[in-house]
């Protein structure tokens, strides 16, 4: 799958449920349509590669889970505290992997870099006590400003913020990096 597709079926269901609340102003609207395009983006990935992705396929669990309580019970609030459980969940996931002496976020991304153990460590706590920043956010942002304004800062802002958090780790994984050799064997 070339990267373009593979954009567009991991961000498409989030812009459309943002530009669907943009038009309706209706949050129970956008989330249907964010369900239904979730379904549909994990579907066509499914019949291009034979195989969904770990990560997109636990986010549209939980986008299924928590947006069909929320249509079901007409219940904004499961929507809302949906990234900050599955934020929580994943600091508490890499955090217990450490605790437990397993490097989890290296079992995950080891394929596309190759760093030392030492460097996969330094990557797991950062990326822990990012989730844990973007779990107190959600929860910030959806209690204290309206319905739009926490749907367009899941989208601008945490988006975004996501991606320059990663650009940012690059360092770590540059100076920790295997040795050419270590890498071939890995």
């Amino acid at each position: 799958m070339n990267h373009v597709t593979k954009l567009v079926l991991e961000m498409g269901p989030l812009v459309l449920f943002f530009a669907i609340n943009s038009i309706t102003h209706n949050l129970m609207t956008a989330t249907l349509v964010f369900v239904l395009a979730t379904v549909v983006a994990l579907a066509v990935s499914f019949l291009i590669n034979r195989t969904i992705p770990m990560m997109p396929l636990i986010g549209g669990v939980f986008v299924i889970i928590f947006g069909g309580l929320t249509l079901y019970l007409q219940d904004e609030l499961f929507i809302k505290i949906k990234p900050t459980i599955v934020n929580l969940m994943f600091a508490a996931i890499l955090f217990g992997g450490l605790a437990m002496g397993k490097l989890f976020l290296k079992l995950v991304l080891e394929t596309a870099f190759q760093v030392t153990d030492e460097g996969w460590r330094r990557l797991t706590w950062r990326w822990g006590l990012f989730f844990v920043v973007l779990a107190i956010a959600n929860e910030v942002v959806w209690r204290n400003f309206g319905t739009d304004f926490w749907v367009a800062f899941k989208v601008w802002a945490v988006t975004p913020i996501t991606l320059l958090f990663g650009l940012a780790q690059v360092p770590v994984i540059l100076k920790h990096q295997l040795p050419e050799e270590e890498k071939a064997e890995a």
